[in-house]
């Protein structure tokens, strides 16, 4: 409210003495001073409402107000909807929300809902309209809009057809300063498609279908894409430390430990929303943040002083179609989000108190006697009271429970899916009652089967510290101790071991058995071929040993008399040695694995190996200062699943052509050689003539022979033939010739 000098009269001041201008009100200013803009920020403008009367008016306001009240706080009061001088309303209502936080929610859950069948509602914050349309900001007079001239946009996925016609793959490597992405041409060297230093600040990353390779900055996220490798997207989180793709490559999640403070510079797109927040969420096709959250407060420990527990990136995890993205609140909820408007499902968490970890299926799935496919997570809660822990399977967006399993006397779970969702494994650690001794039982739900029924595994006596599904298969591997893990200071004695379902009649695999254990190792890290059947087990991290074992898990050969009812017939191919090795990753073929070790881990041989899938060592590179090493991943094929098995009948055909196409690359490979061989002795032939010439030219303007060893090679030549003369005039030859003339033979008795 504005000061009053309605009590002043004109008599008290003298018109000659007065001055506006000598009258301080500074503080009265300062005390009664209207911020325009910061008020502004609880007030929205929503359009796209329908025409009514002065009749109708409550009836839509009203109906209006409990749209708006699912985000936060309004009144009739605080909601204007203006009348045109027709009688009608304007098609727009001014509404005031008791905070900005309360504005700013329903500018992104409420901003295209449909109020009814012809119309949708547009919110937008009035202080957005004033900056962006304000006076001077917006000419009065109609500008046609200015179409741009069409530009040909370069191919993202142009490498998957290699100009070389042989299917090779990319990887990228991060070298000292450097950044350099390649073809890989097996024992061949790499080429080299791009080389740039200082192309990141810290590292690496691709997008889940190869599309775009992610650089770190200090100013945010710069994707980069095309046989040019121009920059294709720009995401602006200062400091950003982690960032994750959906796997569609819609979407991306970066996060700094750092809190934004946003400068208001003009080209931040971060708001005042975002103030103080860790994690945004990014559309990649505009570019435009969809929303901004804070980290949440660590976790409580658990019973009996035990750590809290820590969360694991990524904190936000995608759906397989890349329609919700979900967040744990440990012990408490889950957040399940709509995108791309990243509203609340149903406007609330889904309540599962004491969930500790929770995990999306890889794909959407198809359960037998559902109709429709649907996106589906598990999540477990620990032993609370006498409550057991439970494992339960939850179908979205119904938030219908489709299993659940009590489980009794557990230390941990952890929750393993198989790539195509078919099963999940839920490896649960107990205890005895004593809780001095520990077992692992493997409970596998079949998800596709009806009811989705629950397989349990064998007891497993000693501890499980690894476990891994067969890609786009039924098999999986695991890594057993019975020594002390986490207080080791060296790497335990360890066993593989393998497991495959019995061969059934009917659509649904038999039931998972034990095929073979291999004791006195010291592995602990089970890598997949990205298309199954071939598995590398290594030992990774440990100065000790780096022991690298491939195997065939559907080996030709002749198969054990004991593994006649399995489905696998495993074998070792191969064994290799990789000192220093701190990562190893597949290609997506399938055909070849890297290996190598990094400088971010320690100093010592830093570099990489790429094996076959056989386990034949093809290339290895020593290189100062490497960090990392990333295969360009592959999109998912276009071929139907009849098309591919129309390929894998004719493979051998196939199999031919590329075997000749690889002799013919072989033997032009060897004919280059020769050729290169030819040449560079041709030249020296070329080099030579010219040297004589030149010397030539010097020895006769010098008067000198033309040839200096030719008086030398003529007298040496008389010299030894005279000494041949000399020698057959004083050498006397004597011959001694002995001759039988009678031989007789006597016998003395």
């Amino acid at each position: 409210m504005a000061p009053s000098f309605d009590h002043l009269r004109e008599t008290d001041l003298d018109d000659d003495e007065f001055n506006e201008d000598d009258i301080d009100v500074t503080d009265l200013r300062e005390k009664f001073d209207i911020q325009l803009e910061k008020g502004y920020d609880t007030f929205v403008v929503v359009d796209g409402l329908p025409k009514v009367n002065e009749e109708q008016k409550p009836k839509l306001v009203k109906f209006l107000l409990k749209k708006l009240n699912a985000v936060g706080k309004a009144r009739e009061d605080t909601l204007h909807m203006p009348m045109g001088d027709d009688g009608n309303s304007l098609s727009f209502a001014f509404v005031e929300y008791s905070s900005a936080a309360e504005a700013a929610a329903a500018t992104r859950q409420l901003d295209g809902v449909a109020l009814d069948k012809k119309h949708t509602l547009r919110v937008n914050k009035i202080s957005d309209i004033e900056r962006y349309g304000g006076e001077g900001r917006v000419d009065d007079n109609y500008q046609a809009p200015e179409i741009e001239e069409f530009k040909q946009r370069e191919h993202l996925r142009w490498w998957l057809k290699d100009p070389a016609g042989r299917g090779r793959d990319q990887f990228v490597m991060y070298r000292g300063d450097n950044v350099g992405v390649f073809w890989n041409n097996e024992r061949d060297q790499p080429e080299n498609i791009v080389d740039r230093p200082n192309w990141t600040e810290t590292f690496l990353q691709w997008s889940p279908q190869g599309s775009y390779l992610t650089s770190i900055h200090a100013k945010g996220v710069l994707l980069w894409a095309g046989q040019n490798w121009t920059k294709q997207g720009r995401f602006p989180h200062p400091f950003v430390n982690l960032v994750a793709f959906s796997p569609n490559e819609k979407y991306l999640v970066t996060w700094s430990n750092r809190p934004i403070s946003v400068t208001g510079d003009a080209d931040d797109i971060l708001t005042a929303d975002d103030e103080g927040k860790n994690y945004v969420i990014w559309d990649i096709a505009t570019q435009e943040p969809l929303r901004s959250f804070a980290n949440l407060e660590p976790p409580k420990g658990g019973d009996e002083g035990k750590p809290a527990p820590k969360l694991s990136w990524p904190i936000f995890k995608w759906s397989a179609d890349d329609k919700y993205v979900a967040r744990l609140n440990p012990g408490n909820s889950i957040s399940v989000y709509e995108l791309p408007r990243m509203n609340l499902l149903d406007k609330t968490s889904i309540k599962i108190d004491g969930v500790a970890d929770f995990d999306w299926a890889p794909a959407t799935a198809q359960r037998e006697g559902v109709k429709t496919a649907e996106q589906l997570f598990c999540f477990w809660t620990p032993e609370i009271g006498s409550n057991p822990a439970k494992v339960g399977l939850m179908s979205v967006p119904s938030k219908e429970i489709v299993r659940t399993l009590n489980l009794f006397s557990v230390s941990d779970v952890k929750l393993h899916w198989q790539s195509d969702a078919t099963y999940l494994c839920v490896k649960v650690d107990r205890h005895s009652k004593s809780k001095k001794s520990q077992a692992t039982t493997l409970e596998i739900f079949r998800i596709k089967e009806k009811g989705v029924p629950v397989e349990v595994v064998d007891t497993i006596k000693d501890t499980v510290i690894n476990f891994a599904w067969e890609p786009k298969g039924d098999r999986f591997a695991i890594i057993t101790t019975t020594e002390p893990v986490a207080a080791a200071a060296v790497q335990p004695k360890t066993a593989i071991a393998f497991f495959c379902p019995e061969k059934a009649k009917g659509a649904h695999a038999g039931n998972f058995k034990h095929l073979r254990t291999l004791d006195k190792k010291n592995n602990n890290a089970i890598y997949w071929s990205p298309k199954g059947r071939f598995v590398m087990i290594g030992t990774i991290g440990n100065q000790q040993s780096s022991d690298l074992d491939f195997f065939d898990l559907d080996f030709e050969g002749e198969k054990p008399e004991s593994d006649k009812d399995l489905t696998a017939n495993l074998q070792m191919m191969n064994t290799a040695d990789h000192y220093g090795i701190t990562d190893v990753e597949w290609d997506p073929s399938g055909r070849f694995v890297a290996t190598w070790a990094s400088a971010w881990k320690h100093k010592m041989e830093n570099g990489y190996h790429i094996y076959d899938f056989k386990g034949e060592l093809l290339r290895e590179e020593p290189i100062d200062g490497f960090k990392q090493f990333q295969w360009r991943p592959r999109p998912a094929t276009l071929l139907t699943k009849d098309e591919q098995k129309q390929v894998r009948k004719n493979l051998r055909e196939y199999s031919r052509v590329f075997e000749q196409e690889d002799a013919d690359r072989g033997a032009s490979a060897d004919l280059a050689v020769v050729e290169a061989r030819r040449q560079m002795l041709e030249e020296w032939y070329s080099w030579r003539e010219e040297v004589e010439y030149d010397l030539a030219e010097e020895r006769a303007a010098l008067g000198l022979p033309e040839d200096p060893h030719a008086a030398m090679l003529e007298a040496k030549t008389k010299e030894m033939q005279g000494a041949d003369a000399d020698a057959n005039a004083e050498t006397t030859i004597e011959e001694i010739v002995e001759e039988v003339l009678e031989e007789s033979e006597e016998v003395i008795a």
